[in-house]
């Protein structure tokens, strides 16, 4: 359950701070909101920059393998 949490706390961790980031600096890249509206047909589309998610996934995983590490070198 630990192990989990710890995946979970980095994985959110890291990508709103690179949300963050994005939006104090203004970088098109880590800022999440894009929006399209084409008003004559009522279309409406949002979506944002998955490369935050993507860099808080990789720092997850590597924070897991960290801890497992850790973990069994603990248990001897």
């Amino acid at each position: 359950m630990k192990r989990f949490m710890i995946v979970l706390t980095t994985l959110v961790l890291t990508t709103g701070l690179l949300y963050l980031v994005g939006h104090i600096f203004t970088i098109p890249l880590l800022m999440f909101h894009h929006k399209y509206i084409d008003n004559l047909n009522g279309f409406y589309i949002t979506s944002s920059s998955l490369i935050p998610l993507m860099i808080g996934l990789i720092v997850s995983f590597f924070a897991e393998k960290i801890y497992v590490y850790k973990y069994r070198q603990k248990l001897g």
